[in-house]
């Protein structure tokens, strides 16, 4: 089983238990999904450097390739030129390029079918990622949900309308006391602000009878 196969599975496992735990699901998730993206980007450069490798390769099969055909036209030459012992130097080197070409193509196809690979295993990281990202926006939703239901059901458990009906009624009590208060308050201002007026009337008319008085007598 493949690195990456064995992180997905094990990812994928822990999330489906992340609600029945006691830890927080939202702050897990988060951690889960940060680990998934440094593995991401640890398969990226890995990934990067079977790329650079493949290009080593290539560069050298094709230089070993270009001597072999140099050696064979050089060892033609010299079997032309009767110089037997250039042509056996160069058909020696020749032999000795197309074994290393034999290496390096082997090689190079072990290489590439790696880089394949953990190009595909990559690409599953990513959708996998993709998908973890989905189901922590829901268990985001859903943690919501369960904490303002348990927030609630607490605060339902919690009240008593026995109690909030009597403290009502006290608050009402205590309101008329108020507005008691303020209708005497207003009463005695209305008594004092009105016996002077009255007082001037009475005083008022006293004086119009004595005048009247004074006249007859006079």
């Amino acid at each position: 089983m493949g690195l990456f196969h064995r992180v997905k599975t094990m990812i994928l496992a822990d999330l489906h238990e992340l609600v029945d735990q006691w830890e927080d699901p939202i702050a897990l998730t988060k951690q889960y999904l940060r680990e998934l993206q440094e593995q991401i980007e640890k398969a990226q450069r890995s990934i990067a450097q079977q790329i650079a490798l493949e290009q080593r390769y290539e560069s050298l099969i094709t230089h070993t390739k270009t001597m072999i055909e140099k050696r064979a036209r050089q060892a033609k030459l010299a079997l032309e030129r009767n110089e037997e012992t250039i042509a056996k130097l160069a058909l020696r080197e020749k032999l000795m390029y197309e074994k290393k070409l034999a290496d390096y193509q082997q090689q190079y196809e072990t290489i590439k079918e790696k880089t394949t690979y953990m190009t595909e295993q990559l690409q599953h990281l990513h959708e996998k990622y993709e998908e973890l990202s989905v189901k922590q926006w829901e268990l985001h939703a859903r943690a919501n949900a369960a904490k303002t239901i348990k927030d609630i059901h607490t605060t339902l458990a919690s009240f008593h309308p026995e109690q909030a009906l009597r403290g009502f009624a006290r608050m009402e009590e205590r309101i008329l006391a108020l507005e008691a208060e303020a209708n005497a308050s207003r009463h005695f201002f209305e008594l004092t602000h009105t016996l002077p007026s009255t007082i001037e009337e009475e005083i008022e008319n006293k004086l119009a009878k004595w005048k009247e008085a004074q006249a007859k007598n006079a």
